[in-house]
């Protein structure tokens, strides 16, 4: 291929609104709210708000709400295709939560039960579902989740890592959202009126929505649009609300503009994140201005369809393709009197005529901002040769683990002894503010603490400027706060500040907040493979010339939720780096090579091989492979671990990390950071080689994930 373009050659959609695409055209073009006061669990208090349900959900093998509502959209996308997708990326907030609330109330503890809690867990079924073997990547990045994930399969096809891929965003309505926005005041009981003069906040909605991108040239028959660019940045401000001045929403649109190769006067439309709440439609205006100055025609579907959050950036670029399609710009529904501080006219009533380009907006919690620009799908385009996968130079390295931080945890490696356990936060010296370290419960506080450490590391010092961070259960204290409170109370009181929280991406934005790091904030959530799923995504979406990052695994372990969620998790922590992009720095390189899903056994093992080199390389290159085997899947792994040493002929030392880590679903991200401490002193600790010579002989050491994703890191000497 001599150059490579996205097409949008395929869509399923479900909302309020109705299941498919002419359900969502006949909404569209009547331009009527499809809110209806809430009917799916009772409310505590009446009348019930208004959300955007969706009637009729029909049950898919006893899986929660929101893998039914994915099925109910990606089923709709296969039915109009003969492709199979090699990859699969997944925005969402909810996983299985509405599941889950119910067997909490019920006191059920059996871990079987929740099975499907996972925000991963979705994008993993539906992998399983399609047999696709490629990337399967979930992003949690709040309400803009679904634009997040049409950005990273865009760079998956950039990187040439997959030709096919379904991308999308899938939530579901359940307490934790409909009570957590309440508990904020940001709900409005009219229903939301985007850009109105007295609109009072959003309306919480459900649905999923998909597109089949295709990689090509020219555009495949049938393409119906083409992602041209993507965006994004973050706010570095506040965990709940957006910066007032919308800097920080004008950054991820001029990203996606640069992008896409194209400047503000090309488009033809905007759609608008417009939730309807005063702050965020304000920031978001003031962005457009500066933006534009003279804008296209804008609106926010949100007063029809509800924000239906980690859905709605992909619901949105549905409709966005649909409009370049069938020539259409989308009323502002639920707007009567624009407000005029906004200086914006939005489109009140749609109407028919050419589009050619459309931007399309999605801002989240923690100041997540995500932008896409779609395109008609013209013969002649840029088209781009596409690039690897970055390499990255290691600026500096953090661990907390059960003996404490970095140096504390290598003594005891070097001695070759065991370090599980949770580590004392409390002990932790930081230069974080007391009040501020206070203010936040456990993974949270243990990120900031960990995105610190690494940035301090680096000689001299270095400012990130994104945070890329995989977790496999999220903040586990304040959900389980939320839920206690809300249910102790019989449904009428909760936390705000637990909502807030709660959601994924809260501890990689508030150390963002700390840091001032303003680029790309993303969060990721993959199992016990989140931190490779974070750091293969840093490597698609970071070039040479890019600022440092950090990349960080972190979980925690949670009295109650734990044993529900993960029963073999024994221990919590994480590991971090700040890395260089451009390579060839004095210290380690670490390198993501291979990042695949791998239902049912060792099939991915031939990939796996062929994309580090071959045996011949891989004896060459690394004096040691780092190998995770997670207690969940132990025996697969090391059934894939003996055939890898059988078709390899790996001789040297093979260390099994988890012996050391203890169980805890972010223990990669720490075998990584002693990986790399274990080059650049050039020898295993002793009772680590088996009898061997410890020494490397200059060679580096491969990090092995293994289970049902199989993953590759190389960590190669400088």
């Amino acid at each position: 291929m001599n150059g490579v373009r996205a097409f949008v050659c395929g869509t399923g959609i479900v909302s309020a609104a109705g299941e498919g695409v002419e359900a969502t055209w006949g909404a569209l073009r009547r331009g009527t709210s499809r809110l209806t006061p809430l009917a799916l669990f009772p409310a505590a208090h009446t009348p019930p708000l208004p959300v955007g349900e969706v009637r009729d959900v029909p049950e898919v093998d006893g899986l929660p709400r929101t893998h039914a509502l994915a099925w109910m959209a990606v089923r709709q996308v296969l039915a109009a295709t003969t492709l199979t997708p090699d990859a699969l990326v997944l925005g969402s907030t909810t996983g299985g939560m509405p599941t889950t609330e119910r067997l909490l109330e019920a006191g059920e503890r059996r871990p079987e039960a929740y099975r499907h809690h996972a925000v991963g867990s979705v994008a993993a079924w539906l992998a399983r579902r399609l047999s696709c073997r490629g990337p399967v990547i979930t992003v949690s990045t709040a309400c803009s989740s679904g634009t997040a994930a049409l950005k990273i399969a865009l760079e998956l096809i950039r990187c040439g890592q997959a030709r096919v891929v379904l991308a999308g965003g899938a939530d579901a309505l359940c307490r934790m959202t409909y009570y957590g926005f309440h508990a904020l005041q940001l709900i409005d009981p009219a229903g939301a009126r985007p850009l109105d003069r007295d609109r009072r906040g959003l309306s919480v909605a459900e649905g999923a929505a998909f597109v089949l991108l295709v990689a090509a040239e020219s555009p495949p028959v049938g393409a119906l649009a083409e992602l041209a660019g993507a965006g994004w940045s973050c706010d570095a401000y506040h965990p709940a609300a957006p910066r007032p001045d919308g800097t920080g929403a004008l950054a991820a649109m001029r990203a996606a503009l640069a992008d896409a190769g194209m400047t503000p006067a090309a488009l033809d439309y905007i759609n608008l994140h417009g939730t309807g709440t005063p702050d965020n439609d304000l920031a978001e205006a003031r962005a457009v201005r500066a933006l534009c100055g003279d804008p296209p025609p804008v609106s926010s579907v949100k007063g029809l369809f509800g924000h239906t959050l980690g859905a709605s950036g992909a619901i949105e670029a549905v409709v966005s393709a649909l409009g370049i399609h069938r020539g259409f710009i989308p009323g502002n529904c639920g707007c009567r009197i624009p407000d005029p501080a906004l200086g914006l006219l939005p489109e009140l009533a749609g109407q028919s005529r050419p589009v050619r380009s459309v931007l399309s907006n999605s801002f989240g919690f923690g100041g997540n901002n995500a932008s896409l620009v779609l395109t008609a799908p013209l013969s002649a385009g840029p088209a781009r040769p596409p690039r690897p996968l970055a390499r990255f130079s290691v600026l500096g390295t953090a661990c907390l683990t059960g003996a404490g931080p970095l140096e504390e945890t290598l003594a005891r490696y070097w001695r070759g002894e065991p370090f599980s356990g949770r580590p004392d936060l409390a002990a932790v010296r930081t230069e974080i503010p007391a009040g501020q370290i206070r203010r936040l419960k456990r993974l949270s506080r243990m990120v900031l603490l960990l995105a610190l450490a690494a940035r301090q590391a680096a000689r001299p010092p270095a400012a990130p400027g994104g945070i890329f961070f995989g977790t496999a259960w999220g903040s586990l204290t304040e959900t389980h706060d939320f839920l206690k409170k809300l249910f102790d109370s019989g449904e009428r009181f909760t936390s705000p500040t637990d909502f807030v929280g709660s959601v994924h991406n809260a501890p990689a934005s508030q150390a963002a907040i700390f840091l001032e790091a303003t680029g790309a904030n993303v969060t990721v959530s993959g199992g016990d493979h989140s931190f490779e799923q974070a750091l293969y995504t840093a490597g698609l979406v970071l070039r040479a010339g890019d600022p440092p990052a950090l990349v960080i695994g972190a979980e925690e372990d949670h009295d109650v939720l734990s044993p529900c969620f993960d029963a073999a998790a024994t221990a919590d922590g994480g590991g971090a780096f700040l890395l260089d992009p451009r390579g060839g720095g004095t210290g380690p390189d670490l390198v993501p090579v291979h990042f695949a899903f791998n239902p049912g056994g060792d099939d991915g093992l031939p990939a796996l091989i062929e994309s580090l080199g071959g045996a011949a390389r891989i004896a060459e290159r690394f004096g040691a492979v780092f190998v995770g085997l997670p207690a969940g899947d132990r025996s697969g792994g090391e059934a894939q671990l003996e055939r890898f040493r059988r078709e390899t002929a790996f001789s040297s030392p093979v260390v099994d990390t988890r012996r050391f880590t203890g169980e805890f679903a972010g223990a990669s991200a720490v075998a990584a950071v002693l990986a790399v401490e274990t080059v650049r002193r050039g020898a295993l600790p002793p009772a680590l080689a088996g009898g061997e010579d410890p020494r490397l002989g200059g060679r580096g050491i491969l990090l092995l994930g293994l289970g049902e994703f199989i993953t590759a890191i190389e960590v190669s000497a400088p």
